[in-house]
């Protein structure tokens, strides 16, 4: 059986944040996503606020800056914000935290799935390619998705999602923001298009309980763009996935596991954001790890949670009771308006008003 300080499940932004902030501060660190290759496939829109920046300097990160944002509302309608961030190759910043965890003595296994996990001996059931190895841990970090094996293990509800369906398409001149377009026709969603030099992610996300196609939606949004000269008829990828909506999980910390990322369910319900959450709440719990393993703070997992609650609990928390307000929306008349949609994204002032 293998010993180890910190378990980490999943190594997305989240895991690999954990696991460089817990080996930075000494801990003996041990990292395990199912995935053949770190941040592959891309299931994101590959947009981060401007203050994660610095986690983009890694060559082959960065795609380009974004200035503002363009919404789109039904009735043809263009509301204009600034809207400053960067564009990046999802899989590559992925990889460059990871890298830095490896560079500080994290141990890394890809290919690589939780099978089991006994939470009174602390000890979980790996598969690898060589077989099934017992792991023993003091910590666990579980960043491992929406629908966390983790999370299953320890008989916790399943989380509240959309669902995402995504194109790479050529983008025929020089861009600079982002176009979001609300609609009836992507109920529980956006659809969304941001340019990355060359190229430009073009997608939308959708609530299944109102509509199960994606496809036509998607492919007809994709056909007017061509028709404006916009972008091209090529599909060079396609992707997608599930974006956890239902807000903060009841608790972060069980016990000595400790959930980040979209397993903490920390992405924005409205707008699907989870990048940043996930660095910081992957930093915050590696931190934690140093402080209660290394620094004997008993405190250390209580300020964890209190600490991720305090920067992303209210944000979180008015975009879910706006979603459970629009659901009793999408199938009326009003969810054709400019009005509903206007309380229904970020970039309009009656969003925030009650």
């Amino acid at each position: 059986m293998k010993q180890i300080d910190v378990l980490i499940i999943g190594l997305g932004p989240a895991g690999a944040a954990a696991a460089l902030a817990a080996a930075q501060g000494g801990l003996s660190v041990m990292g395990v996503d199912r995935r053949h290759e770190i941040g592959v496939p891309v299931q994101c829109a590959e947009f981060i606020p401007l203050p994660m920046g610095k986690y983009a300097k890694a060559d082959g990160v960065l795609y380009q800056h974004i200035k503002g944002m363009k919404s789109f509302l039904p009735s043809g309608a263009v509301a204009e914000t600034e809207f400053p961030g960067l564009m990046i190759n999802r899989a590559a910043f992925d990889q460059a935290i990871a890298t830095a965890a490896l560079d500080q003595g994290a141990d890394l296994w890809l290919n690589s799935r939780l099978v089991s996990l006994d939470v009174t001996n602390n000890i979980a059931t790996i598969h690898t390619e060589d077989g099934e190895v017992d792991i023993e841990y003091r910590l666990l970090v579980a960043a491992d998705g929406p629908h966390s094996p983790v999370a299953q293990s320890l008989c916790l509800p399943e989380m509240e999602v959309v669902t995402t369906r995504q194109y790479t398409v050529p983008l025929k001149r020089e861009y600079v923001d982002t176009d979001i377009w609300l609609s009836a026709d992507y109920p529980g969603g956006y659809a969304w298009l941001f340019p990355k030099g060359n190229w430009a992610n073009l997608g939308l996300g959708l609530d299944k309980r109102f509509t199960s196609d994606m496809k036509k939606p998607l492919d007809e949004l994709h056909s007017q763009l061509v028709a404006q000269g916009l972008v091209g008829e090529e599909i060079t990828y396609r992707t997608g996935g599930a974006i956890p909506v239902g807000g903060l999980r009841e608790h972060l910390v069980i016990g000595n596991i400790l959930f980040v990322g979209d397993a903490a369910g920390l992405t924005h319900p409205i707008t699907g954001a989870g990048i940043a959450a996930a660095v910081i709440s992957g930093e915050r719990a590696g931190q934690a790890a140093v402080g209660l393993l290394r620094e004997q703070d008993a405190g250390a997992l209580e300020d964890f949670e209190e600490d991720v609650r305090d920067q992303f609990e209210i944000a979180v928390s008015r975009a879910v009771a706006r979603r459970k307000w629009l659901d009793q929306q999408w199938l009326t008349e009003a969810a054709q308006t400019d009005g509903l949609h206007r309380k229904s994204w970020i970039a309009f002032p009656d969003y925030f008003v009650s």
